[in-house]
């Protein structure tokens, strides 16, 4: 079971940065094609923040920063932790996060309770740069697995104080945000093992809990919830949708 770490760092040849609460990931200088709705004075470097799930850590997205980086674009890792504090906690320290990024376009990528972490925070916090957003096995309309998880003393504290806000979910849509939902449907995980999940899913998140009101597009793979964060087709799929605002589909 992966477990909450402390702020991890991707890796880059370029310069690191520091932020409270967490540190970045690492940047890396490519000039990708404009585009999410910023008119900067200079060539847009499309700069990405990723937002862990929750028990991961930011080193669980660090294959994912890599094949990013590789793709063009900046990234940057932020860290908190899932089981300590509430959905608003975190979303707060997020937007503080982001604003000590220098980024136009600024494009959000959320796995899993980070796509409800980042839909708290444009929910209460907007002045930031635009930007799209990616959720990947985001369980917007709540997770039956963390319901069946929190209802059994032993196991409550296994979602902590993120309970409530995987029981429930966080449905609305950035407004003036363009945001592209992932769904994995390869049924290889954790949730089998407390209840049956509606198929399809993804091991843990049922693709109908990903579904996102007013999402400007979505995309189901055939991968596990984890593999949303491992797979190369999964991050070729995140850097086609920050740049053109939809998913890349093969004929």
């Amino acid at each position: 079971m992966p477990v909450d770490r402390g702020p991890v760092c991707g890796r880059s040849r370029a310069a690191r940065r520091t932020a409270h609460p967490a540190q970045a990931g690492a940047m890396i200088e490519r000039e990708p094609p404009d585009g999410g709705g910023s008119k900067p004075d200079r060539p847009s470097r499309r700069t990405v923040v990723l937002v862990h799930g929750l028990w991961y850590g930011a080193v669980s997205l660090a294959l994912l920063a890599r094949r990013l980086e590789g793709h063009g674009f900046l990234t940057h890792a932020f860290s908190y932790p899932t089981l300590g504090r509430t959905l608003a906690e975190n979303a707060r320290s997020l937007y503080e996060f982001a604003r000590g990024i220098d980024g136009k376009p600024l494009d959000f990528v959320g796995h899993s309770l980070g796509g409800l972490v980042i839909l708290r925070m444009f929910d209460g916090w907007r002045r930031l740069p635009q930007g799209r957003v990616v959720l990947m096995g985001s369980p917007v309309r709540g997770s039956s697995t963390a319901s069946k998880i929190a209802q059994m003393p032993l196991t409550r504290p296994f979602v902590g104080k993120a309970r409530t806000a995987l029981a429930y979910g966080f449905d609305h849509a950035p407004a003036g945000r363009e945001t592209g939902v992932i769904a994995g449907t390869r049924g290889v995980g954790l949730g089998r093992v407390f209840q049956r999940l509606e198929s399809p899913h993804d091991g843990t998140i049922a693709v109908a809990e990903t579904e996102l009101p007013d999402a400007a597009d979505r995309l189901e793979l055939e991968v596990s919830h984890t593999g949303l964060v491992l797979s190369a087709e999964v991050a070729s799929a995140v850097g086609g949708f920050l740049r053109r605002g939809r998913f890349d589909r093969g004929s």
